[in-house]
C-alpha cells in the first residue's frame, strides 16, 4: 500500500523521513603523530593535540592515570567497570569525558571521583550499567548524556547549581514520571532534554522557561497537561510520537501555541487532527486512527493575510484517503511543500 502523494502541493517523500537522528558525538578522529612523554603507554596524547588523551578501543579494564594539563579525555569503547578518584588527581583540567561503551555501575563510582573536575563541561556516559545518576557534577558543566543505562530515576537536587547545563539526554533508559520529578529544576540555561525511551506516563514538569526541545518519544504518555504549553514559551521542538495519545488526552487548543514549531503525535491513537497554531511548520500524524481531514485544525480564518505556515504535514496510516481532503486545503495549506496521507482500500 502506497502514500498518496498530493500533487496540488508539490508532495516530497524525502525531506520528512529523516524527521529523527539520535547520533552522538563520539570524539574527533585519531590523531597521527607521537605522544608525550607523560602519557600513559595505554593511550596516545599527540604532542600537536597535547591537551587530548585518547584511550578509546583499546580493551582498557580501568582508566589510566591522567596526567596534567589535559582536556579531552576519550574513554570510550572499552571494558572500564570502574572509576576510581585516584585517575583524575591530576586531572584538575579536563574539560570532557567520554566514558561511552563501557561497563561502568553507579556502585562501582567512587565517592567524590568528579570532585577535582572543576572544569568540566561535557560528560557522555552512554551504554554503561548505570542505575542512578553520577554527581555532584562541576558548575561548568554544559552537556550530559547518560543514555542507554539503567536508571529508574533521577533525584531532584543531581543536577542542582548547574546554571550553564544546556543539554540532557537521558534516553533509554527506566525513568517514570516520579523518578524525574523536580530533575531539571533551576537549570536556567537548559534547551535540550530528551528522555525517549523511558517509562514515562506524563511529560516532564517543573521544566525551565528556557526549554527549545523536548523529546518523549517512546513512553506510555497517555495525556497532556492543559496548560502545559503555556509554561514552556519558548519550546519549539516537540516530539511525543510512541505513546498513547488518545483525543481525550489532549485539552482543545493545548498545541495551539505560537512559539513551535515542529510536533510530532505519530503512533498513537489519535482520531482528530488536533488544533495547532498558524505558525507550526511541521505535523507528523502518522499511524494514527484519524478519519477526518479538517481544515479547521490548521486555519480558524482563511484569507490574503491568513492561512498556515504548514510545509510538511504526514498523515499516512490514517483512515484517510486523497478524497479526504476538502478544497479549500489548498488555500489554508498554502505553504506546504508536502502533504502525505495513505490509502486504506
Amino acid at each position: 500500500m502506497s502514500p498518496l502523494h498530493v500533487p496540488l502541493l508539490a508532495l516530497l517523500i524525502g525531506s520528512v523521513l529523516g524527521q529523527y537522528d539520535y547520533d552522538y558525538y563520539q570524539g574527533p578522529a585519531m590523531m597521527l603523530g607521537p605522544s608525550g612523554p607523560n602519557c600513559p603507554e595505554e593511550c596516545e596524547c599527540p604532542v600537536h593535540f597535547s591537551s587530548a588523551m585518547y584511550c578509546n578501543n583499546r580493551h582498557l579494564k580501568a582508566i589510566p592515570m591522567v596526567p596534567t594539563g589535559i582536556k579531552y579525555l576519550y574513554l570510550q569503547d572499552n571494558d572500564i567497570k570502574e572509576i576510581k578518584a585516584a585517575a583524575f588527581v591530576n586531572a584538575t583540567d579536563l574539560r570532557w569525558l567520554i566514558l561511552d561503551n563501557n561497563q561502568i555501575t553507579s556502585g562501582a563510582v567512587e565517592k567524590g571521583v568528579f570532585d577535582k573536575l572543576k572544569s568540566l563541561e561535557k560528560l557522555y556516559f552512554n551504554f554503561n550499567n548505570l542505575t542512578e545518576p553520577v554527581g555532584p557534577l562541576a558548575k561548568t558543566m554544559n552537556e550530559l548524556k547518560i543514555m542507554g543505562n539503567q536508571m529508574s530515576k533521577f533525584p531532584s537536587g543531581i543536577l542542582s547549581g548547574l546554571e550553564n547545563l544546556t543539554l540532557v539526554d537521558l534516553q533509554g533508559n527506566q525513568l517514570t514520571t516520579e523518578g524525574i520529578a523536580g530533575a531539571f529544576k533551576g537549570l536556567k540555561s537548559l534547551i535540550y532534554l530528551d528522555v525517549s525511551k523511558n517509562k514515562l506516563g506524563k511529560l516532564p514538569t517543573g521544566l525551565p522557561g528556557s526549554i527549545e526541545m523536548l523529546y518523549a518519544d517512546h513512553n506510555d504518555i497517555s495525556s497532556i497537561p492543559k496548560e502545559y504549553m503555556q509554561k514552556l514559551p519558548t519550546l519549539q521542538y516537540l516530539r511525543i510520537s510512541h505513546n498513547k495519545l488518545a483525543d481525550s488526552g489532549i485539552p482543545a487548543g493545548v498545541f495551539n501555541v505560537s512559539n513551535l514549531i515542529e510536533l510530532d503525535l505519530s503512533y498513537n491513537k489519535l482520531q482528530n487532527i488536533p488544533e495547532v497554531h498558524e505558525n507550526l511548520e511541521n505535523l507528523y500524524l502518522q499511524v494514527n486512527q484519524i478519519n477526518k481531514f479538517d481544515v479547521g485544525s490548521f486555519c480558524k480564518i482563511m484569507g490574503p493575510v491568513n492561512y498556515s505556515k504548514l510545509r510538511h504535514l504526514r498523515l499516512d496510516g490514517n483512515n484517510l484517503t486523497r478524497t479526504s481532503m476538502p478544497d479549500e486545503a489548498a488555500n489554508c495549506l498554502r505553504m506546504a511543500t508536502d502533504v502525505i496521507l495513505e490509502a486504506t482500500d
